[in-house]
């Protein structure tokens, strides 16, 4: 059975849930909430989900596949000119082009050929959206991100290469295993590059990412429910 859109009050409701969480979560931590940014996870909800966050005043969203961006955002762009969009997803370097003409940050820059394709289609667009060093911090082979190995010289690397727009770390720790360490281990590397954002932490465990650190945490379930199948929208 494919979920139901989400109801305008469904979706108020749990962001207004989500963001009590995340405050109470950097309170805990000695911080300010307002240095937490949630960025509403979206990818394969139709786009009468995401104007319902629109409408509760979320105005971050994190997508996974550019193509389904660019079916969704654009309209809702004119509508909500506010709106800030991320892809969260693995990104091919032949959809480099179509990321940066239309997204505000790319959080999975994770290897030299994409930062190539990055480089040169910023040069071609004319901007060049705000960049996230993915790191791969488990050594998952079906995840994207730069092994722990080669993060420092690649992070060198970007900073070089694209100045204060490489702005920050993001990780997806693995699934099974206790995320603290990822968390650390992500605000330590960001520390010694000198980048203040952190992107790490989804629904299950956003409140440990805050306790680590995290500058952005990506939540999509606890907002909009389960996921309609890919398609069915």
């Amino acid at each position: 059975m494919v979920p139901a859109t989400p109801s305008d009050d469904t979706v108020a409701t749990n962001l207004a849930a989500v963001s009590a969480r995340i405050a109470t979560a950097a309170r805990r931590a000695g911080r300010d909430p307002k240095d937490v940014l949630l960025i509403a996870v979206s990818k394969l909800q139709p786009g009468a989900a995401v104007a319902a966050a629109l409408r509760a005043g979320q105005t971050r969203f994190g997508e996974n596949r550019v193509q389904e961006a660019a079916a969704k955002f654009p309209a809702l762009r004119a509508a909500y000119p506010a709106l800030q969009l991320h892809l969260i997803g693995g990104l091919q370097t032949n959809k480099a082009r179509a990321a940066v003409a239309l997204a505000d940050t790319i959080e999975s820059l994770d290897r030299p050929a994409l930062a190539d394709a990055i480089a040169q289609a910023a040069e071609r667009e004319g901007r060049l959206p705000r960049l996230l060093v993915q790191v791969n911090t488990g050594a998952e082979p079906q995840k994207s991100g730069i092994a722990r190995a080669a993060a420092d010289h690649f992070i060198n690397a970007c900073q070089a290469r694209f100045g204060t727009a490489l702005a920050g770390l993001m990780c997806i720790p693995p699934l099974a295993e206790d995320p603290a360490p990822h968390f650390a281990w992500l605000a330590a590397c960001a520390a010694r590059h000198g980048l203040g954002v952190l992107s790490m932490g989804m629904s299950a465990d956003f409140e440990t990412a805050i306790a680590h650190g995290a500058t952005a945490v990506r939540v999509g379930t606890a907002i909009f429910g389960g996921r309609p199948p890919a398609g069915a929208h």
